[in-house]
């Protein structure tokens, strides 16, 4: 069962969010929050899942609530979902570098909400790989690119070459499919590579490939 915690300040909004979640088997929604600062609290009190997160919400905003999230080593299992509008883009770099697992618009279709809190909840793609693709592709570009760091030192070739495909938004079947392996080994080279870089998920594997200059924003083009 794959528990949820609701985070915004619109009751209609966690309402919808509820509705549409609670009718699945396999979902449970286990507490809403309309701050960013009582989502922490319960994230702690309840341990969800995924936390589904609004930006922008009163006492404390979603990015400084994902981010007290993430640093908490108590919910080091927990992933948090950003959901944002497209005027609020900007965001969604910021939402990435503070630990957000993924991000979703708000106006998503109700299958697509439910599938990207059962694909974040495996940590096994990141969500929405189309939109992933056009917004870090455009916010990347205005991060300044350093040179790759020492961390990537420890990773062998084939490794550095599923994390650029992995930061290209591809999955671990698209991964195989791409260097002719099974899927099976796609998996094990993601998460070999998670454990060596000490990242959270394949969103956090996205960020460090773009700031240590291993991909530009060219290949998420289109």
């Amino acid at each position: 069962m794959t528990r949820v915690l609701l985070a915004d300040d619109q009751t209609l909004v966690r309402a919808g969010f509820r509705s549409i979640l609670g009718g699945e088997d396999d979902i449970e929604v286990v507490a809403e929050a309309a701050d960013g600062a009582q989502a922490v609290r319960l994230a702690r009190e309840t341990s969800p899942h995924v936390v589904l997160m609004d930006i922008r919400m009163p006492e404390l905003d979603g990015l400084e609530a994902t981010r007290r999230i993430a640093a908490d080593p108590r919910l080091a299992e927990v992933k948090v979902i950003i959901l944002t509008t497209f005027d609020l883009d900007d965001y969604v770099y910021g939402a990435l570098r503070a630990g957000a697992s993924g991000f979703l618009v708000k106006d998503t279709e109700p299958i697509e909400l439910i599938h990207a809190v059962r694909v974040v909840a495996r940590g096994d793609a990141l969500i929405a790989p189309s939109i992933t693709r056009r917004l870090i592709s455009e916010f990347a570009g205005r991060v300044r690119r350093p040179e790759p760091g020492p961390e990537l030192n420890g990773l062998t070739e084939r490794e550095r070459e599923v994390m650029s495909l992995v930061a290209a938004g591809l999955s671990n079947d698209e991964i195989a499919a791409e260097l002719v392996l099974s899927p099976a080994t796609a998996k094990t080279h993601v998460s070999r590579i998670m454990t060596k870089l000490n990242v959270r998920d394949r969103a956090q594997l996205v960020v460090l490939a773009y700031e240590a200059g291993m991909v530009t924003p060219r290949w998420l083009a289109g």
